[in-house]
């Protein structure tokens, strides 16, 4: 390891200076699996809707481990005691929680690597970078994987009202400008208390909390799941599974050497993890292999649906996408296609690439990912959605569902 002064300071625009005081996390920060997060997108297409949400996974997990910093440290104030070991572990946790995210970040979550989520593959990293760091990681390890005896640091790295959730709403409201994504995010900080090992908040904070329930809900339908965004993100998706298609056909595709090992296999998990191939290839796979070979696609492919789907991307020619409450027929799919071919000459396999459909849907809050719960003067604790009086019990944990239909503009 490098032997120069470790101790950095960065600036952030949404925190300020960020003080790494750390020689282990500087090292961490310094190795190439975590600066591949500077070439990945946290938003992965939404610049085409909101041109200045190119800000990386790099930065978003810089800004989550400084709010571990000042979490743990308020809990110490608090009179909390949580040892300098702890507090090192937890903040290594939250760091890499995203180093396994792939190109554009969820819009290629299995288009790549299939059946193997994000979160496995930052374990995975986690577990590599373990051995090359002698075993300093392992606490953090533990930690992520809620196998620590103190469970309200894996709480504070991945739950309901976790601070991936706090700096990605805080973050990403502020690149995308939409100001109601913004969140009091030192506010909500100042309202954790520690009681029987987990994280709640007290009962001041409960607008605070409300504020950050309604600020994620309208991120979800005005940036994440914004129409034009699930359209993008949709035919950058069709364009991976057109050169797949090709690829398994034994026809060669312009790629670089990392991208090209994924599109010529299916791997499963197993396959993936043997002799750590499928790692060490995805750890040099980032935004520019995806974009890079889609634009030779764009001018030089043989394939005209890879050519014109890669054009269209390029050149933000997106399909028009249609919502509706109640999912969409098989026939008017099948209609649609049969017309769609007749139309172009091309087969209705090929017309399937253009005209498809799918669902997103999102909870405002869903005690799946754990509750958030309010702990009032005299000590009793309640969920979220049995004190909140803007935020009703059916409304908070009702799953929103809509149904999407993708088929060119014009057509």
């Amino acid at each position: 390891m490098s032997t120069l002064n470790k101790k950095k300071i960065l600036n952030d625009p949404v925190y300020g200076l960020i003080n790494i005081a750390d020689e282990l996390i500087f090292d961490i920060i310094e190795h190439p699996y975590f600066q591949r997060l500077r070439r990945i997108k946290q938003l992965g297409l939404s610049h085409l809707v909101y041109p200045s949400a190119v800000h990386s996974r790099f930065s978003h997990a810089i800004g989550t481990m400084f709010l571990m910093g000042e979490t743990l440290q308020h809990l110490q104030q608090k009179g909390h005691k949580i040892s300098s070991e702890e507090i090192l572990g937890a903040k290594i946790a939250i760091l890499l929680h995203d180093v396994g995210h792939g190109p554009f970040s969820h819009a290629l979550e299995y288009s790549i690597v299939r059946n193997i989520s994000h979160e496995e593959l930052s374990l995975e990293f986690m577990k590599s970078l373990n051995k090359e760091f002698n075993g300093k990681l392992s606490l953090a390890i533990s930690i992520f994987n809620n196998d620590y005896h103190r469970h309200f640091l894996h709480q504070l790295v991945s739950s309901q009202l976790d601070l991936d959730r706090l700096d990605y709403l805080r973050r990403d409201s502020f690149f995308t400008g939409v100001s109601e994504g913004v969140i009091g995010t030192q506010r909500i900080i100042k309202m954790f208390e520690l009681v029987n090992d987990k994280i709640v908040i007290e009962e001041k904070g409960i607008y605070s909390i409300e504020n950050f329930l309604n600020s994620r809900r309208i991120m979800y339908w005005q940036v994440y799941l914004h129409k034009a965004v699930l359209s993008a993100e949709h035919l950058l998706m069709n364009i991976l599974k057109r050169a797949n298609h090709i690829a398994n056909q034994d026809k060669s595709l312009f790629a670089s050497p990392a991208f090209n090992f994924f599109l010529e296999k299916d791997l499963n998990h197993k396959e993936f993890m043997h002799e750590g191939i499928g790692l060490k290839n995805f750890s040099l796979l980032d935004d520019f292999d995806i974009l890079s070979a889609i634009k030779v696609w764009a001018q030089t492919s043989t394939d005209i649906v890879l050519k014109d789907l890669s054009r269209r991307l390029i050149n933000r020619n997106l399909f028009h996408i249609e919502f509706s409450k109640t999912k969409f027929s098989d026939s008017l799919i099948n209609k649609k296609i049969e017309k769609y071919s007749n139309l172009t000459n091309l087969s209705k396999e090929e017309a399937s690439y253009y005209i498809f459909t799918d669902h997103t849907s999102n909870h405002l809050y869903s005690n799946e990912s754990g509750s958030i719960e309010i702990v009032s003067k005299d000590g009793t604790i309640k969920d979220i959605a049995k004190v909140s009086e803007q935020l009703s019990a059916s409304k908070l944990k009702k799953p929103v569902t809509k149904y999407f239909l993708c088929y060119p503009k014009g057509f």
